[in-house]
Formats: C-alpha cells, structure tokens, sequence
C-alpha cells in the first residue's frame, strides 16, 4: 500500500498547467468505438479511469496506441466483443458509457453494473428508460444489463434530472436512431458539450448540446477524427481550493474560465483575489478566510465533485459556513476522517453545518473516495505538523502526476510505500 506524507503551512506558489478533464475523457473514448473507424484523441490525462478505459477496449477488440504521453490513437474497425469484462466494469463508474456506444453501433450489448467511487444511490434508471425509448430492449440479470434493438427509431426522452450521464449515454445511442430525438431536461455540464462536439466532428447531427434541449437527426454511420479533451474544471478547482487554504498565489493554466465561475465567485466571497485572463485564472489567498454557503448544483451550479475541497477550505474560515449537497447523499463520507485533523462539522441530512476557524493539525488519516482524497491533501496542506493519507489509489483514478504538481508549487509532499 503507498500513502502520501505532508508537512503542511507552506503556502503554494507559482504555476500550474491543469490537464485533459476526466470527466469528459471517459465520455469521449466510449464515442471513438461508436465511430467504428480511426480516431485521434489528444489532451487525454494520464490517470487510472483512462488507462481502465482503454483496457476495456482492448479486450473487445479495439486497438489503442499511444502516439505522445497524452495523445491516444484508436482504431475500432476490427471491434469484435459485444461484453464487457465484469473486473474492468467495476473498477470505474464509467463503464456505463460503453451501453450508449455498443448498443447505437451494434444495436446489442452486454455491461456489468458500473463500480466507482460510492456516493450512495447512483442508478442507471434514466440511461435504460432512454434506451427503451429509443426501441431497445433492456433487461438485466446477475448484475448484467443486456440491451438489443432490432433497431433504433427516434423518440422523445424527458430526463426526471439531468444526468450528465444518461445524456451522454442516449446522445450515443440516438445519434444511429431513425428519425429524430429530443432530449428534454438534458444535463448542461462542459463534459455533455464536449462529447456531443465530438461526435459531430465524426458526421452526427446534434443540435443544443450545453441546453437543456438536445436534438439529434440520426444518421447510418459515423467517420474518424480528430479531438482534444478539454480541460479539467475539477482538477483546477482543486488548485484553487488549496491556494487558498494556504494564503498562496497560484495561477492554474490551461483553462476555460468560463467553467470555472461558480467556483471563482464562491473563493471571492472568502476573501480571495481572484484575476482572470483568457486561459488562465490567478488566485490570492487571503489572511484571513471568511465563511459563507455553498450549495452544490448541476451545471452552472457548485460543482458536487468539489464539495469536498471547498468544505475543507471553509473549516479553516472565520465564522460559521453551511454547505447543502444536492446530488450525492453519502458525499459527506470524509467528515470523519477530516475531523481526524481538526474540523468541526456537524451533519444534518444533506447540510453540513462548519464551525469555523479550526487548526488543522496532522494525522493519519484516509481517503474514502477520490474527491475526499484530494479533500484531505488539502486540509494536509494547511496542517501543523505531518499528515498521512492512505488509500491514495483513489486519487490516482482522476488527477494526473497529483504531487507532483504539488510540489512544483513548493508543497512538501511525497508517496511512501507501506515499507517506509
């Protein structure tokens, strides 16, 4: 097992070139074997849901190439598996993506049920009721979803929420649907246009990607191409946190600031300076953090995969602070571990009510979930004395070269093995 060990108070400084989103990556591989030709993506992160992905692609077939550390040529010409792996499956939530690629290329599939980080009560209920829609018949058994379609007719599909993935799933599948598809109530989230850009660049017709109005004109087949994921909006928000927390002056590159505005606005009303340019945003932290609310949302809302970082932020702040998560119920399974170093929080449902100004103080402690992990190294960033973190194989899964990074900001951070 390897941990990380931090000596924290040291404030971070300097740049940081923010790397491919995660979130959009596992998306857009799933859609180059639903193009079934030769496709070229670029700006993929190195991390461990990628490097999952890519394993399950291989096993049905598809061939995959590393032309450059970040760059990953696909040819799924010669795909020749309909069922995905159950170890491969449950190693990443994602997985599911490959329902929405297989059944619109192949009109069958066979996926276990996703795994990932658990975050309570995460069906995949809107995915399937859209697959049905669309024509196809979904059953599932011992843990398998078997989708078939003699084929696929276009429908009108109303999201009960806007699951960014079930969006991305039924975009997939209905863009090889006769006929027309509307999805209404359709997640707004940068991963959702990212995916959906992409597969126009490969001949789909997809009209509203970024709305909650989605429509698509099916067509037979889809070509090969080229494509650069976008930035990570998780992992620069993760950056920004921990300048803050530490009275630091970081300047987070390789962005689109636009997708960063709700966390920019929450970091100015603790105090921070916040200077933005055209792909780069520069924050100060302040002396001294003021408390405030946080209400996680989905897009353009709070980011739930940065609830974690920003309550970490808000224990440290002067004042009482609330946070009130509105997408996953078991979110708050860090609170234990970030009481372990200092932090007064106490849960009612879905708020977390922060008693603020705590010292963190250094302790051994675990990562229960990635965004936890990444939670918890920021709470260590800002901690008197050594903080251990265990379980930091969660954290591989979603940030690339993580201390890296760290480091090159003046962090005192490193990996240790069980051995040491």
């Amino acid at each position: 097992m390897e941990y990380l060990l931090i000596n924290g108070q040291k404030p971070l400084k300097g740049e940081v070139n923010i790397s491919g989103a995660k979130n959009a990556a596992v998306a857009i591989l799933p859609v180059s074997i639903a193009a079934g030709d030769v496709c070229l993506i670029d700006n993929l992160p190195q991390i461990e849901d990628v490097s999952c992905m890519i394993s399950a692609m291989e096993s049905m077939g598809v061939k995959c190439k590393f032309e450059d550390e970040h760059t990953l040529l696909v040819d799924a010409r010669e795909m020749n598996g309909r069922i995905l792996n159950e170890k491969l499956a449950k190693n990443m939530r994602a997985s599911y993506y490959f329902m929405g690629a297989m059944l619109g290329r192949f009109k069958q599939a066979e996926i276990p049920l996703p795994g990932g980080c658990d975050l309570g009560l995460r069906p995949i209920d809107y995915h399937l009721k859209g697959f049905r829609a669309l024509g196809a018949t979904c059953e599932q058994e011992h843990g398998i979803v078997k989708l078939f379609a003699e084929k696929l007719s276009g429908a009108h599909i109303y999201l009960d929420c806007p699951s960014v993935g079930a969006t991305i799933n039924i975009m997939m599948a209905a863009v090889f649907a006769e006929g027309v598809t509307q999805i209404e109530n359709a997640a707004k989230e940068p991963h959702v246009v990212d995916a959906a850009s992409f597969l126009n660049k490969l001949g789909a017709k997809i009209y509203g990607a970024g709305t909650a109005t989605i429509r698509i004109t099916g067509v037979a087949s889809l070509g090969g191409g080229e494509y650069t994921v976008l930035p990570d909006p998780i992992e620069a928000g993760t950056y920004m946190i921990a300048a803050a927390i530490t009275g630091g002056d970081v300047t987070v590159k390789n962005i689109i600031p636009k997708h960063m505005d709700s966390v920019s606005a929450k970091l100015k009303e603790t105090g921070c300076t916040i200077t933005e340019g055209e792909d780069w945003i520069n924050v100060k932290g302040p002396e001294n953090l003021r408390g405030c609310e946080v209400k996680t949302a989905y897009y353009p809302g709070f980011p739930t995969d940065l609830q974690p970082q920003i309550a970490t932020l808000l224990c440290r702040a002067h004042g009482n602070s609330i946070v009130i998560e509105n997408v996953f119920e078991q979110r708050y399974r860090y609170v234990n571990e970030l009481k372990r170093l200092g932090a007064h929080i106490k849960l009612e449902g879905r708020a977390a009510i922060i008693k603020g100004s705590c010292t963190y103080t250094g302790a051994k402690v675990s990562a229960t979930d990635l965004r936890a992990g990444a939670a918890l190294v920021i709470a260590g960033l800002s901690a008197k004395g050594e903080t251990i973190i265990a379980n930091v194989e969660h954290l591989d899964r979603g940030y690339e070269n993580f201390e890296e990074k760290l480091r090159s900001l003046g962090a005192n951070i490193k990996r240790i093995s069980s051995e040491n």
